[in-house]
């Protein structure tokens, strides 16, 4: 648990704000995959001579429409992941509209760490991941980033470019938090 310094309320007031993010160019590719599905959902729903029936038409219409979207908006969600620490906060907002989003406030973490390499295959894909034994992850490459300890024990790991730099700069914000570190 944080402890201000005696008569110190406040954080010290810094102009400026560390920003970054993490891209993953091949999550188009599986986008453009999501709308070749629907494309072909409305194909089937448009030109089909409808000779095998209503119901495993308008199934097989629905079907491909449904998990095109499915693939097209979950892989556009994590193409990339933009990370900003402020003096009161770590931020992390994913895809175009920046949702999942996470916030962080500095005052809960009791540790964070720079992690050189962090894999899809170990959080069981892209995405915002959770694991019992790892705690929670937003990976959107293969790559470095960073891992925060909460002061409730809990783990957050998110890849983002030059983590080492958004690590010193998180380090820099804890000190006044800190109790003689």
């Amino acid at each position: 648990m944080r402890v201000h310094p005696p008569g110190d309320t406040a954080v010290p007031a810094r102009a400026e704000t560390w920003t970054g993010r993490a891209t993953n160019r091949v999550q188009w590719l599986l986008a453009a995959a999501g709308g070749a599905c629907m494309a072909l959902g409305i194909e089937l729903a448009v030109e089909s001579p409808w000779t095998s029936g209503l119901l495993p038409l308008v199934m097989s219409a629905v079907g491909c429409i449904a998990a095109g979207l499915l693939v097209l908006f979950g892989t556009l969600a994590f193409v990339h992941v933009a990370v900003r620490v402020d003096d009161t906060a770590l931020e992390v907002r994913c895809g175009h509209l920046g949702v999942p989003r996470r916030r962080i406030p500095l005052e809960q973490v009791a540790d964070v760490e720079f992690v050189a390499e962090i894999t899809p295959r170990h959080w069981g894909g892209w995405g915002y991941r959770w694991r019992p034994e790892r705690g929670t992850c937003v990976v959107v490459r293969r790559g470095e980033g960073l891992r925060l300890r909460l002061d409730d024990g809990h783990y957050f790991t998110v890849t983002v470019d030059d983590a080492r730099s958004a690590v010193q700069a998180i380090r820099e914000r804890l000190r006044p938090f800190s109790t003689g570190d």
